[in-house]
């Protein structure tokens, strides 16, 4: 389920699920009394001071222009210890960076930190294989590309939690339960997941919070010789580089957080409002679809594109189709799955109407080859970790947002109110965080990153999995915000084909000039 990463319905103002899309609407929200998130002393700590002074040993690897070191942290920040080759008590994270070009040594403008989101996602192999090529010539040249994946992310003592064979068959479990022996078979399976997590994790699973990751961050920033941190964090990476900015900002640089997240929101709140981002994407694809005449949704308007993508969804509950692969059918929560997938990119809609047009003739296989994609399953069957990391990151830095299934039954009908289409699915997903096995470390908070450089804070009006209310929530916390709003489909903006966006966000990066707040871009 698309709520796997990250977790969304009604905020203030309307409850139908549409952003309230004026750029000066920031800072009114539901979270306002969340207490504040406190800096750090800006002296580092004697016992930190190994980790922080540490050199990296760096050599190639990937793409020829990278290079990559490991650093090692504490595992628990509270109890750090002094041997860094303590393997139980420290953690090993994977680091790469662009090498220096032209044998010039250091660029410019130093190090610029880069997280895709998630949060699960690897920052290596979105810096190796998407940043250094989409990235433009100016911002390449003007900063070392560098990643890092968190702990317990990709490369760095990953999260695990279930076989291959297992998260095949996790992913198929029903998430809109009809009656009791379902609701039971679902939280079954919740509990089997944490239980995988928590005897094939060990106690790494008590510290993969933000605020350590944030942390970590900072570590990373003085074995890199840098007075201080850039950064382009994307959705969940938004979390990120805000909880750094609120926990160092005398440390913080040129930070650009694009498809924000809102820190003082509950994890219910969060999971309602994506659940309702979802919905106004959704009516975005359906007012493309039904203007066609070949829509396989029909062509009587948006209401009724949506009765009858639930209607089909029914009937694949009812019956799953047949895929290219015999041992695989097309069940409703990998239907949905793959529905929730496109709506992350309006380039994806056109595949997406294809996929629905099989489906309704019996062939399931588009359908699943998109939730494939959402859950990074490779052709031989095989998961990255994102799935794993995901919910264990998310489950350590908020209270659950439901104690059980009774309680997520009763939310049902306020989030269907959010989302006629996805609100009861997504109802039922916010319940994976019940049975957690470690207790949460974090609350909902606001981060105010007084004295911190200027923010650029980038949210687009239709985002499905950040909503755009998100980019105003945080903007309207952060001191030093400048808000930059994107008129437009799809999940973040930066790099995604609005020069106004691109232009602002380098002009930024490279010239320090941040766009005046409130600046729109269509």
């Amino acid at each position: 389920m698309a709520t796997a990463l990250l977790l969304a319905g009604c905020s203030n103002g309307d409850s139908s699920g549409e952003p309230d899309t004026d750029p000066s609407a920031k800072g009114t929200h539901a979270g306002a009394d969340a207490p504040p998130l406190k800096p750090l002393p800006a002296k580092i700590p004697d016992d930190l001071r190994p980790f922080y002074e540490q050199k990296l040993s760096w050599h190639s690897c990937g793409p020829a222009e990278f290079e990559c070191a490991t650093l090692r942290v504490p595992l628990d920040y509270d109890k750090p210890g002094d041997d860094l080759k303590d393997a139980a008590e420290t953690v090993g994270l994977a680091v790469t960076r662009t090498k220096p070009q032209n044998g010039k040594g250091k660029p410019e403008g130093g190090s610029l930190h880069v997280n895709p989101g998630g949060p699960g996602g690897s920052a290596i192999e979105y810096v190796q294989q998407s940043a250094a090529l989409a990235y433009p010539p100016q911002v390449r040249e003007h900063y070392s590309l560098v990643g890092m994946d968190p702990r317990g992310v990709g490369r760095s003592e990953p999260v695990a939690c279930l076989s291959d064979k297992q998260m095949d068959a996790y992913t198929r479990v029903d998430q809109t339960p009809d009656d009791a022996k379902e609701t039971d078979a679902l939280t079954a399976a919740y509990g089997r997941f944490a239980e995988g997590c928590e005897k094939r994790t060990g106690k790494l699973l008590g510290h993969v919070s933000t605020t350590e990751a944030a942390r970590d961050m900072d570590v990373l920033r003085a074995a890199l010789g840098d007075k201080k941190l850039n950064y382009v964090g994307a959705s969940y990476g938004t979390y990120l580089g805000a909880t750094y900015a609120g926990l160092f900002p005398q440390r913080s640089g040129r930070l650009v957080l694009d498809g924000a997240m809102d820190p003082s929101l509950s994890a219910r709140r969060v999971n309602r409002e994506q659940t309702a981002g979802f919905e106004t994407a959704f009516k975005a694809f359906a007012r493309d679809c039904v203007a066609m005449s070949d829509c396989p949704l029909g062509t009587d308007g948006v209401k009724e594109a949506g009765k009858n993508l639930s209607a089909l969804l029914a009937r694949v509950d009812r019956k799953p189709l047949k895929t290219d692969d015999p041992s695989r059918t097309l069940t409703e929560s990998l239907a949905t799955t793959g529905v929730i997938r496109a709506m992350y990119d309006e380039g994806s809609w056109p595949g997406l109407r294809e996929a629905l047009t099989a489906a309704k003739k019996g062939d399931g296989a588009p359908l699943l080859a998109l939730s494939d994609d959402y859950y990074e399953r490779g052709p031989d069957g095989s998961y990255s970790n994102i799935m794993y990391a995901n919910p264990a990151v998310n489950c350590i830095d908020l209270p659950p947002a439901f104690s059980g299934a009774a309680e997520a039954r009763k939310s049902v009908p306020s989030f269907e109110k959010a989302s006629p289409v996805f609100g009861r699915g997504f109802a039922w997903a916010a319940l994976n965080c019940a049975e957690w096995p470690v207790e949460p470390t974090g609350e909902p908070h606001r981060i105010a990153a007084k004295g911190a450089d200027p923010i650029v804070v980038v949210g687009t009006t239709r985002d499905p999995a950040t909503p755009y209310r998100w980019a105003q929530g945080l903007a309207g916390q952060l001191t030093p915000a400048r808000l930059l709003t994107y008129k437009g489909d799809g999940h973040t903006a930066y790099l995604r084909g609005s020069d106004c966006v691109d232009s602002a966000v380098n002009a930024y990066l490279v010239q320090g000039k941040a766009p005046k707040d409130g600046t729109t871009c269509g």
